[in-house]
């Protein structure tokens, strides 16, 4: 039975104690009015927004000077009413920036709390698929995998919570939630029949709650077979697996489409329930290799042995390579298609997120096929940990850069919010999976296969 180291408990609360500061941090000093949104403007100057008004104000003063010379009483009207167009846009441009950097401490939350209840929910559909495919090599990692799905109840109701703050306009995420934006967008309203909160948030329950059932009952399942002196209950998980799986892949694309790509509602790709799916589900794989790895260095796990941890970066690689395969399918078709409804989505993202863009490929690409393409590291403690770090912080980017340009346009920077963000539901993910892992032996010793899987060699 593991037990919850008290170093790592105190750990988890410290995260989550300075995630919860940060993010307080990031609401409070989030500008409330448009005088704010002025005042940053003006301070980001650094003087020289004061020199260009002096040189408009000169500019302004010798045009009017020769206008009261030779204008008509028409011409005087023309220039006020040129002048009244000047002041709303510019009253207009200060409230699109007010609601992007008011959404940027909502945006940070939004994004970690997506992330690791995501990250859970890709470990859950690797243990379906195990169980489906009556695995033999991957039992002895089963309570490994539960522990990880423990978060995700917790993160689900953190994350519907979000989802109806979203509905009550605490914020401006999802601009389609607006009906002033909606009357005057033509496009949004050909979708109103999907994209609206009744029947978002219901598919959002529905979805929530289908995953959570087949997280409870399989592991109910799983414990109770334990005790049982016949397999009835290890049939009965691989019957509601199998259901499950089929739940998951038609309700990840429309998760996918309902809480990631309507936050760009005037763009699609068809690709994308894929391309998200593969994202958290590479996350998911390798949250499985870390918790490994970290319970056999302190002395658990005696039956996983080094062929399980090389199969474990087997996946980590090949979901990699898979990831990079939809990345590059989905920006090559529309890049090369050039059509301005599709591909406003990725200038967006190379003009204003270059860096993040990038250096997500790099991250979830370059790094990992390099450094366990070789068979030997892939059995090499530290390497697998380094690997994986990387590749957890580069799908975290990767969601950043889905989710941010749409919300906070080009007023972003990895700051306070984003960073207090991740060590809250860090410290809360850590928290959580540890200490579930406490509540059940870490071997399922009455799997048919778990005599196949202790003995497993590559």
């Amino acid at each position: 039975m593991y037990t919850f180291s008290s170093k790592l408990k105190t750990f988890s609360f410290v995260l989550m104690a300075v995630g919860l500061l940060g993010i307080g941090y990031g609401f409070l000093t989030a500008p409330k009015n448009i005088q704010e949104v002025e005042a940053l403007l003006a301070a980001d100057s650094h003087g020289g927004h004061g020199e260009g008004n002096h040189e408009t104000a000169s500019v302004a003063h010798e045009s009017e000077t020769a206008h009261e010379a030779v204008a008509s009483e028409h011409g005087k009207v023309e220039a006020a009413k040129h002048e009244v167009k000047a002041d709303t846009e510019h009253q207009e441009h200060l409230e699109h920036v007010l609601h992007q950097l008011s959404n940027k401490p909502w945006a940070a939350l939004y994004v970690a709390c997506i992330f690791f209840m995501l990250l859970s929910l890709g470990t859950l559909a690797f243990y379906a698929i195990q169980q489906v495919a009556q695995a033999g090599w991957s039992p002895v990692l089963f309570r490994v995998m539960q522990g990880i799905t423990a978060y995700l109840p917790v993160g689900s109701v953190i994350f519907f919570i979000i989802l109806v703050l979203c509905g009550l306009h605490f914020n401006h995420l999802f601009i389609w939630l607006d009906p002033e934006v909606v009357k005057h967008d033509e496009l949004i309203q050909t979708k109103a029949g999907f994209l609206n909160f009744p029947f978002w948030i219901v598919r959002a329950a529905v979805f929530l709650l289908g995953w959570n059932l087949y997280r409870y009952y399989s592991r109910k399942n799983c414990l109770a077979q334990d005790e049982s002196d016949d397999n009835s209950f290890y049939k009965k998980n691989f019957n509601y697996s199998a259901g499950f799986l089929v739940f998951f892949i038609v309700t990840e694309s429309i998760m996918s489409w309902d809480w990631i790509m309507s936050i760009d509602p005037h763009w699609f790709s068809t690709l994308f329930g894929w391309y998200v799916f593969a994202s958290f589900f590479v996350s998911g794989i390798t949250m499985i290799a870390m918790v490994t790895v970290y319970l056999k260095s302190r002395g658990y796990l005696e039956n996983v042995n080094s062929s399980h941890i090389h199969d474990l970066a087997k996946f980590m690689f090949g979901i990699s390579v898979f990831w990079t395969y939809l990345w590059f399918s989905q920006f090559m078709l529309i890049w090369y298609a050039n059509i301005p409804e599709e591909i406003t989505y990725f200038i967006t993202r190379i003009q204003e997120y270059n860096l993040p863009f990038f250096g997500a490929v790099a991250m979830n690409f370059l790094f990992p096929v390099l450094i366990l393409i070789n068979t030997d590291f892939k059995r090499i403690t530290w390497i697998l940990v380094m690997a994986g770090i990387v590749i957890l912080l580069g799908h975290y980017i990767d969601f950043f850069n889905m989710i941010m340009p749409g919300t906070v346009g080009s007023s972003w920077f990895i700051g306070v919010p984003e960073i207090a963000s991740v060590l809250f539901f860090l410290g809360l993910f850590i928290f959580v999976v540890f200490t579930a892992l406490t509540k059940a032996p870490l071997l399922p010793k009455r799997n048919p296969f778990i005599e196949e899987s202790k003995h497993f060699h590559y």
